[in-house]
């Protein structure tokens, strides 16, 4: 019973003098090196906890070797602190890359008009910086069960013969390894960024949140649509701010043939330089078809982006509408018909087989 006192007297103790030195290291060095760097301050209030536990772990590592424990005992408990250690390291490293992902998009901003290399910075950040913390989780893991003996023998003769084992585990996380690996090329390739105006399955949205396996797209009637990560190199779609957020609105009109043309240029062009959803780089207004009945107008107008222009195209619907019910209502569509009162009505031929040659009534 003395030595299991002894034994709990010196882990007190290293537990206390580990406690003393994490106080004179925060309130000296660490907080000296935090007020020199934007990087080191939010670090340190992040990874407190863990690494007040690695200065405990180490202290009493210190300490087992000091207390009066047997050669099994001592080895299995400096091997659950070296697990302990392994896991603090691990969310240090992941703190200190959320800190540096954060600092590095500091500097961009998205709620802009021109947020083009914002985004390419925000997409590409985000993506990596899961990929990092996967890669950091998987490196910790591996160097937990390294340290056992058997896992390691066997982690060993595994990558030896590379039999069946292996085939199966790789099948088994081949989804999970195409995300990844689609993760990867996605953001050197970065076909879509946060905040592109897209069209998938059918659907117009906004790319709100790219994670490590999935992409949410923000459609504009506020669902959102959740689509694997894998799917955007895969398969086709379409993206509208790929190079520019700027895009052409195109309004389609259908009037008479007796339609003022001319007149109705000069009012489209009154109607978009008079709104501030125009962004005065593009307007057009062609006839582009003759139907049978109706000529077929096309208005181009440009705007910042997706959903101004959107606005924009309906804005333009509304003006001219009310345009051509006020100034051109011989423009609006319809049907010609022509009657000929002179004309001698056409007998049925069973009448005429009868000598009927005028209809009773």
């Amino acid at each position: 019973m003395s030595r299991w006192t002894d034994t709990a007297l010196i882990f007190v103790t290293a537990v206390v003098l580990s406690w003393l030195g994490w106080m004179l290291i925060d309130r000296l060095a660490l907080r000296l090196i935090a007020r020199r760097s934007d990087f080191w301050r939010p670090l340190l209030a992040r990874s407190r906890g863990p690494v007040q536990l690695a200065l405990i772990i180490a202290a009493l590592s210190v300490a087992a070797r000091i207390a009066p424990l047997t050669v099994e005992e001592t080895t299995t408990l400096r091997h659950v602190l070296l697990l302990c250690f392994i896991a603090c390291l691990t969310l240090v490293a992941r703190s200190a890359l959320q800190i540096w992902v954060a600092l590095h998009l500091r500097r961009f901003r998205v709620d802009v008009e021109d947020n083009l290399l914002a985004r390419k910075h925000v997409t590409q950040s985000r993506i990596l910086q899961q990929v990092g913390s996967l890669l950091i989780v998987a490196i910790g893991i591996s160097a937990m069960l390294m340290s056992f003996d058997g896992v390691r023998q066997y982690g060993v003769s595994l990558l030896a013969s590379a039999g069946a084992a292996g085939l199966v585990v790789g099948l088994a996380l081949q989804p999970v390894l195409r995300n990844l690996f689609a993760g990867i090329q996605l953001a050197i390739t970065q076909p879509i960024r946060i905040d592109d105006a897209v069209i998938v399955e059918g659907e117009w949205g906004n790319i709100e949140e790219i994670g490590g396996t999935y992409v949410v797209v923000r459609i504009w009637d506020k669902r959102r649509l959740i689509v694997p990560l894998s799917y955007f190199m895969e398969q086709p779609f379409q993206n509208w701010t790929r190079s520019d957020a700027t895009l052409i609105g195109v309004v389609m009109i259908y009037v008479d043939y007796a339609a003022d043309i001319p007149a109705l240029r000069t009012e489209a062009e009154r109607i978009v330089r008079a709104s501030s959803l125009w962004d005065r780089d593009v307007f057009a207004l062609q006839v582009t078809d003759f139907r049978e009945t109706v000529s077929e107008v096309r208005i181009l107008a440009s705007a910042r982006n997706a959903g101004r222009a959107f606005d924009l195209r309906c804005e333009i619907r509304e003006h001219l509408l009310a345009y051509l019910q006020q100034h051109q209502p011989q423009a609006m569509p319809r049907h010609r018909g022509s009657i000929d009162l002179n004309a001698t009505p056409d007998r049925s031929p069973a009448l005429a087989a009868k000598g009927i040659t005028e209809l009773p009534g």
